[in-house]
């Protein structure tokens, strides 16, 4: 059709002229698989490849380069501090020099599946140094060390598993049995952590303030709990038994939301009138204090809810982390914390304004395992 046949109006709406393309902009890219180079290359640098694909994958490229930053971020040496007086506090690397505290959080639909290997790792190797995961996180985790869990599928009729005392997750499947030989395990440990409370009470003999001081160690906190049951499962393939082997400490607020919170259930009846005893308040004050101290900080949260409001709450102590990569399926649009953006945590001072951060809209068995080959992993010895 020539220019003359051309309706001005639809002429003009469609053929709008663009604007002048900035000089940095980058062109859309993806990965060349007719090229040796782009074929069979390392995990590392195939996330970099992703950096101009586009919606997710960019995303994941991000999110890789703000975990590096945060990993490899180093200040002042301990010595240079000692000279100036300053306070010492925070992480050091090997060579004495200030490094980044990293918090990372995860659900426990993450330790049920074979991504609970790839934590273990993280924790055996020391790449973060807190961690807070809901309670699923920590039961299912010792839980595996005594039976496993097996595949199943999404469309299994709960009835019929039900009836077969077999519990889905998702497209996992766990016997009821486990649960039973979970009992078994950790109630002789309850029954021994009774007694030490009881007999440290005892020595203390003064007022409900002197059994509470932590200085005491009478009444135990969820986190000193969980590294006991780690100590105690004695276990290589536990995130638990390495966290408490490398002093990383785990943060559970809600412990008992699970099947760890019925053991310790049925057993006030078993122990009563005397009880186990928690305290909730000594990890808060230890998390927090946790995040003041950090140099700099930076967050990894895997998956939403509980475990991401602790580790971005316990930042807004130090006005906010350094770096934040946030990675789960939620979305914003009903005002839920576990679907936000790592913008809205700005606006609270738990991120800071001038951080690096990126959220990957991902389910995280999918990506974190790609993302861990690009990072925390990419160096390991042979």
């Amino acid at each position: 059709m020539s220019d003359q046949h051309r309706p001005d109006l639809a002429t003009d709406a469609v053929f709008v002229a663009s604007a002048p393309v900035p000089e940095d902009a980058r062109i859309v890219r993806g990965i060349d698989y007719s090229q040796d180079a782009s074929y069979n290359m390392a995990a590392k640098d195939l996330v970099k490849s992703m950096s101009t694909m586009g919606f997710q994958g960019s995303s994941v490229s991000e999110a890789c380069n703000i975990i590096d930053e945060m990993r490899s971020w180093r200040g002042e040496h301990i010595d240079a501090l000692k000279a100036k007086d300053e306070t010492i506090q925070g992480d050091f690397d090997a060579e004495g020099r200030q490094r980044a505290t990293i918090f990372m959080g995860y659900t426990s639909n993450l330790i049920s599946s074979g991504l609970r290997d790839t934590l273990r790792y993280m924790v055996q190797h020391k790449q973060v140094d807190a961690i807070v995961a809901s309670a699923g996180g920590i039961e299912e985790d010792i839980i595996k060390c005594l039976a496993p869990t097996y595949m199943g599928a999404f469309a299994l009729p709960g009835k019929k598993l039900r009836d077969d005392g077999m519990n889905r997750i998702g497209n996992l499947l766990v016997p009821n049995d486990n649960y039973c030989k979970f009992e078994e395990w950790i109630v002789p440990i309850l029954d021994t952590l009774l007694e030490e409370q009881n007999a440290k009470a005892e020595l203390v003999k003064g007022s409900a303030a002197d059994v509470l001081n932590p200085e005491n160690n009478v009444v135990l906190t969820p986190s000193k709990l969980i590294a006991r049951l780690g100590k105690e499962i004695n276990d290589e393939t536990s995130v638990l038994y390495w966290a408490y082997k490398n002093q990383i400490p785990i943060y559970c607020p809600a412990l008992t939301d699970g099947s760890i919170g019925d053991m310790l259930f049925f057993h006030t009846f078993k122990s009563s009138p005397q009880q186990l005893t928690l305290d909730i308040v000594g990890d808060i004050r230890r998390i927090n204090s946790q995040a003041m101290a950090a140099n700099r900080s930076g967050i990894l949260l895997l998956g939403g809810g509980l475990i991401k409001h602790h580790i971005c709450n316990a930042n807004l102590m130090r006005n906010g982390a350094d770096w934040a990569v946030f990675i789960n399926t939620g979305q914003e649009f009903d005002g839920s914390d576990a679907g936000a953006r790592p913008d809205e945590a700005v606006s609270w001072g738990k991120i800071k304004s001038d951080a690096r951060m990126v959220k990957v809209y991902a389910d995280v068995t999918v990506v974190f395992p790609l993302i861990v080959a690009a990072t925390f992993a990419s160096e390991r010895p042979n």
